[in-house]
């Protein structure tokens, strides 16, 4: 068997699996035994790539900044985050929905994880939108839609999990999804203003109650500025800054604002680990499958199919890119799909001669979309679930939705300044800039 067909019945056995219920994870581990076998690899070299693939120290950030999300939504703390986000923006046509992209940004800079996202504000709005009046379907749609922002503005899981895969800066990473996120934000906005939500307006909260909201807030709200100064003041690694803000939400949040929420961190750090070990399982088969296809040399393949197409202009080479990631999104969770595509992905950055941050932030946006498309769309799944309709119906209410991504995306693409403006002038170093020969500045090709 050549070793493009044993590639596509790697993928195919994978789907199969996959449509049969059998867990991601297990999934991908099934179809790198299936190529294995067809190539004559030893299982224990596999073995030693599922190892590989979770040892990795920037990983280790992932499970501090899920704690971080789990410590403030179980403790009610986030409550003060959506009073904030009420007092800014509720008294806009629309309100509610406004808040809820609002609070969204917000978490983002916590968390960094759609699933935290989704569980904390359908927690705390849903109840609310239902007696103002709307439909559960479009609550659901508009709740998945604006957790994927978590993905993109920092502290982001795929950022962190793109970053230490494809040995792209995290840091770059983190503020070239700054302006894609706010983006998907606006665009939500927008949407929620002219299309299919109540026009109802609240009375606008007076000086003294935005006072009050923004006092409340103002302690929840330094955990991204002491994740994202620390890592711009060089103070901390990703990681670190993961610990750090660990440590101000056990030792100054929870104590200051739920003191009697300290005898259930125990159960924080359970649900945090739980959380942590689905994704790290999947991280782990996808590093098998990643080296695997490697060695079966699908980058050069799949890079000499898009080449053949698009030659190396680099805008068309990241739409078919694009187009590839929204299949995967459909069928993948968005961090096993990082890890197995990023040997593609890099192949394809140099034969376009393309910034690696701004194909890493164009990645990261695209599979965040996947997180709200059939059939596999957890976000869309879990808010689905949490307003007690149907995922179809939610799905449906989605689909216009969809355009705001793609608008993103494609702007992504076309203007590259929109991904690397931010990291460019705050770590030029990190996004290919170079001193100037005669001093005073950088020089970014």
């Amino acid at each position: 068997m050549s070793d493009s067909m044993i590639v596509l019945s790697m993928i195919v056995w994978f789907l199969v699996l996959g449509y049969l219920g059998v867990p991601v994870a297990f999934a991908i581990m099934a179809s790198v035994i299936w190529g294995a076998v067809y190539t004559g690899l030893e299982l224990s070299s596999m073995t030693t790539q599922l190892f590989n693939g979770v040892n990795s120290i920037p990983l280790l950030a992932v499970p501090f900044f899920l704690l971080t999300g789990e410590l403030l939504s179980s403790s009610a703390i986030t409550v003060r985050i959506v009073n904030l986000a009420q007092t800014l923006v509720g008294h806009i046509r629309a309100g509610l929905a406004h808040v809820v992209t609002t609070f969204s940004i917000f978490f983002a800079g916590i968390s960094g994880s759609s699933t935290a996202d989704v569980a904390a504000i359908s927690r705390v709005v849903l109840p609310t939108m239902r007696s103002e009046g709307y439909r559960p379907a479009n609550s659901a749609a508009l709740i998945a839609a604006a957790s994927t922002i978590a993905n993109m503005i920092p502290p982001s899981i795929m950022a962190v999990v793109y970053g230490a895969t494809g040995g792209v800066s995290i840091t770059a990473l983190f503020l070239a999804g700054v302006v894609p996120g706010l983006l998907v934000g606006l665009g939500l906005m927008v949407y929620a203003y002219f299309f299919g939500f109540p026009s109802a307006r609240r009375t606008r909260a007076s000086t003294s109650e935005m006072i009050a909201a923004l006092r409340g807030g103002l302690l929840p709200l330094g955990v991204p500025v002491i994740i994202m100064g620390g890592i711009l003041a060089g103070w901390f690694t990703p990681t670190e800054a993961g610990m750090a803000a660990v440590v101000y939400t056990i030792v100054v949040l929870v104590p200051l604002m739920r003191r009697g929420h300290l005898r259930y961190l125990h159960r924080d750090f359970m649900r945090a680990g739980v959380v942590y070990s689905l994704p790290l399982m999947a991280v782990a088969a996808a590093s098998a499958f990643a080296y695997l296809i490697a060695y079966l040399q699908a980058p050069q393949i799949i890079s000499g199919w898009i080449q053949a197409v698009a030659g190396t202009n680099p805008k068309l080479i990241m739409f078919l890119l694009v187009l590839m990631l929204v299949i995967a999104g459909n069928f993948l969770d968005a961090i096993p799909a990082i890890v197995i595509f990023v040997p593609i992905i890099k192949a394809l950055t140099e034969l376009g001669d393309i910034n690696p941050v701004q194909m890493g932030v164009v990645a990261v946006v695209t599979l965040a979309f996947g997180l709200i498309t059939p059939p596999y769309g957890l976000s869309l799944l879990m808010a689905s679930a949490f307003a007690g309709v149907p995922f179809s119906r939610a799905l449906l209410t989605s689909l216009p939705i969809y355009l705001i991504f793609f608008a993103v995306i494609s702007v992504l693409v076309l203007v590259p300044d929109v991904a690397l403006w931010l990291p460019q002038h705050i770590v030029p170093e990190a996004t290919g800039c170079f001193p100037a020969p005669q001093g005073g500045g950088f020089i970014c090709p």
